[in-house]
């Protein structure tokens, strides 16, 4: 997931937050009809700090206005605790009405508990206005959760750096990102940051080279039979190794946390120690909070994005992207219509606006809140997702979620030349046999 782990980077404490439960309600910490016809709505979500945080308050305080019998009790989980979390509580008899929804693979997984609830009667008159993305929270037809958000992952990079190395352009081939990557080793830079101690950001590159190896035919046959056993996967390591091969990464990188401090990958690039990182849309937020202004020596504005160069030669698609969403789900205990209404509620414009100007979730699932993105380089990320002819969702959460984990940890092991091309390949396949 790549937004919400942004949260991690910006983590503060929550308990300010937990004056969002009461949002005009008291009694049932779960959904339900009362005598009185009011109902609690229990939301639990990893926003657990700002500027998410505070936008979803603001979001639940007008829907509660404007619907005097529906309130809220809001629950911050910490992002990397929520997983287990919200295994636990599907497993058990009290799920919460609304939680966060990775979507794909992962919530495929959760569906298997039986608490999801099929949205799909409540949501069919809009859901279209979401466009083709909305389709990778179905699953058999059945719409099982909603983006609030949506992402796309390629290089962001230093303009200035970029200039002192030389390049007056972003590499559009990968032989012209290795060209690159020694002109800016020459001019005594680091050329790309990598968070490795997460393994995430790893799984960046193998993925993306997936996707540039393999037809987007092949990749959606291979998340539908769960299977890497086409070539191309095999291929794909033999590209992630051969790049790491040109050493592109800074020193210690598998020691080096992606979004946690200063000395993070994301705080590497934004302090001017490192040209790129391969991130998603929502490393520009990241950086700012990680690094102060005065130490960027560069204006948030001069921070560009290209998406992952070509391949030449790979019958997959050049302009094909790696990417996700945040959403969330209804549990089948909650009170519908009303779970489903505030779903659609946080579909509006107006919503969508506040979510993607003030609390920098990327880039909005509705595209009427499209106006709302300012930066330059959000500008072109947007361009490149309507052109694109298909947006691959990180495979990690694509295929089920011990499939996802094996797939990140086999990558991982070989950024530490522990593992192989074909140890990844196997990793996925022999987890897929254990479904």
């Amino acid at each position: 997931m790549r937004s919400s782990r942004k949260y991690v980077a910006v983590a503060a404490a929550a308990a300010a937050a937990l004056a969002l439960a009461a949002c005009g309600s008291s009694g049932s910490s779960s959904g339900g009809n009362s005598a009185s016809g009011k109902i609690t709505l229990t939301w639990w979500s990893n926003a657990n700090a700002n500027p998410l945080l505070g936008v979803f308050g603001k979001l639940m305080k007008e829907y509660h206005a404007s619907h005097p019998n529906v309130s809220f009790s809001y629950v911050p989980i910490q992002n990397e605790s929520y997983d287990t979390k919200i295994q636990v509580a599907l497993q058990g008899n009290n799920p919460p009405d609304i939680f966060f929804q990775r979507g794909g693979g992962y919530m495929a997984t959760q569906l298997k508990s039986g608490k999801l609830e099929n949205l799909t009667p409540y949501v069919s008159s809009w859901i279209s206005e979401l466009g083709a993305e909305a389709a990778a929270w179905q699953i058999n037809g059945g719409q099982y959760g909603i983006p609030y958000d949506l992402h796309s992952v390629g290089f962001w990079y230093r303009k200035d750096l970029f200039a002192k190395a030389g390049i007056t352009s972003p590499p559009a081939t990968m032989p012209e990102l290795d060209s690159d990557i020694t002109k800016l080793k020459a001019a005594h830079i680091v050329p790309i940051a990598v968070g490795s101690k997460d393994q995430w950001p790893d799984a960046f590159y193998y993925d993306y080279f997936a996707v540039r190896e393999c037809s987007i035919p092949t990749l959606k046959s291979a998340i539908k039979t769960v299977s890497a056993s086409n070539p191309c996967f095999l291929k794909a390591g033999n590209d992630v190794k051969a790049f790491m091969a040109t050493n592109p990464f800074q020193p210690a990188f598998l020691n080096t946390p992606a979004q946690v401090g200063a000395g993070s990958s994301a705080g590497m690039v934004a302090s001017g120690k490192a040209a790129m990182e391969l991130q998603g849309d929502w490393d520009p937020s990241v950086m700012e909070a990680l690094v102060p202004k005065s130490q960027w020596n560069a204006d948030i504005n001069d921070i560009g994005w290209f998406p992952f160069p070509a391949v030449p030669g790979a019958p997959g698609n050049s302009q094909a992207l790696l990417g996700g969403g945040d959403g969330n789900s209804c549990s089948t205990g909650a009170p519908e219509p009303a779970c489903a209404d505030f779903l659609e509620y946080l579909e509006t414009a107006s919503a969508q606006k506040l979510l993607v100007a003030t609390a920098d979730v990327g880039l909005p699932a509705n595209p009427a809140a499209s106006s709302a993105l300012t930066l330059p380089a959000e500008q072109t990320i947007l361009a490149a997702t309507k052109q694109t002819p298909y947006i691959q969702e990180y495979f990690d959460l694509a295929w089920p979620t011990n499939v996802g984990s094996a797939l990140d940890a086999a990558v991982a092991n070989m950024f530490a030349n522990k593992a192989t091309p074909q140890d990844i390949v196997s990793a996925i396949n022999q987890a897929a046999a254990q479904q």
